[in-house]
């Protein structure tokens, strides 16, 4: 079905600019020395979650915990309607629902959804594929307790983003119903980190050592598995995809060798790039224009394919209200 290429954001006023300037510099020397190889993984986790608290939460949207079987997550958002499972980065090592919030909580609102963010866990002390274990069972259980597959997207950033695209993978694989759509956002999807193939000018936040510590931390030596490095995996008979990358982040790479293979596929995709952007510059979202702009095409790409499952039902006679499937449509239904 091939890919589609878009070239978003860039033009940028002399706050905006001068935003961005900012941001650049509190993420290289506020967030980036986390990064550092070596670094005890408790200090590490503790300086990315004390980190977040600085950013910008979406006002007016609910959150409270659940557990989907052995699995916490953060709920976000109104207690009906289609469903966004998001998967938070951190490279398999770190990362947390709290770390992601303002991106989550502003998807949340954009989408007029339900966000439900798994705690799922993390490397060395569970290494692969305990995180893409985690993720299924959410979505398997989002599916038990009837929300219709059709009514669900999944997405994540950085790790997260290629957890969603091994996620996807699993799904098709299992014969389970396929979720409506998937949203890769700066996704890490392959984990043998060949540096030759990396550029890190312009990055912000990350570094080639440090990645490759977190990828033998998660997947030991056989990096190229493809529950570990979904670039490797089959990427025929996914639901459509839609992907961003930043300009200058190291992991556009990924972004770009995925849009490359994609284009030889039957999936649907979409492919947006935002010059001079950083890793997972969504998370500015209610500060940064281009980071609102991502979330508001996020918010466009799945209200169509929800749309377009409503509509079906409606066709087909199988609706039973806008989102239905359990009478309530609520996720602790």
């Amino acid at each position: 079905m091939g890919l589609r290429r878009e070239l978003l954001g860039g033009q940028a006023t002399p706050f905006q600019a001068a935003l961005a300037m900012a941001l650049r510099g509190l993420l290289r020397f506020g967030v980036r020395p986390a990064f550092r190889p070596g670094m005890r993984l408790g200090v590490q986790r503790f300086w990315l979650n004390t980190a977040s608290r600085a950013s910008l939460v979406a006002g007016g949207v609910p959150r409270h915990r659940a557990r989907f079987g052995s699995v916490p997550a953060e709920i976000l958002g109104r207690p009906q309607g289609p469903v966004l499972l998001y998967l938070h980065g951190g490279g398999y090592v770190s990362g947390s629902p709290a770390t992601r919030r303002s991106l989550t909580s502003h998807l949340a609102r954009r989408l007029n959804a339900t966000v439900v963010v798994p705690a799922y866990r993390l490397a060395p002390e569970h290494p692969c594929p305990a995180a893409l274990d985690d993720a299924l069972m959410v979505y398997q259980r989002l599916l038990d307790k009837g929300h219709d597959a059709s009514h669900i997207a999944v997405g994540g950033d950085a790790a997260g983003g290629g957890l969603t695209l091994a996620l996807l993978q699993r799904i098709r694989d299992s014969a389970l119903p396929a979720p409506a759509a998937g949203v890769l956002l700066s996704p890490w999807l392959d984990l043998t980190v060949n540096q030759e193939q990396r550029s890190d000018i312009g990055e912000t936040l990350l570094n080639v050592p440090w990645l490759a510590q977190a990828a033998r931390l998660y997947a030991g030596d056989d990096l190229a598995r493809p529950q570990a490095s979904p670039l490797y995996g089959d990427l025929n008979g996914l639901p459509p995809l839609l992907i961003q990358s930043g300009g200058d982040e190291l992991l556009r790479v990924d972004s770009e060798r995925l849009a490359d293979r994609l284009r030889a596929t039957d999936t649907p995709s979409r492919y947006q790039l935002f010059p001079r952007r950083w890793h997972v510059f969504q998370t500015h979202a209610g500060l940064l224009a281009d980071a609102d702009l991502a979330v508001a095409e996020i918010g466009d790409f799945l209200h169509q394919k929800w749309e377009k499952a409503v509509n079906n039902e409606q066709l087909t006679g199988n609706s039973e209200g806008k989102w239905g499937g359990c009478g309530c449509a609520s996720v602790l239904c």
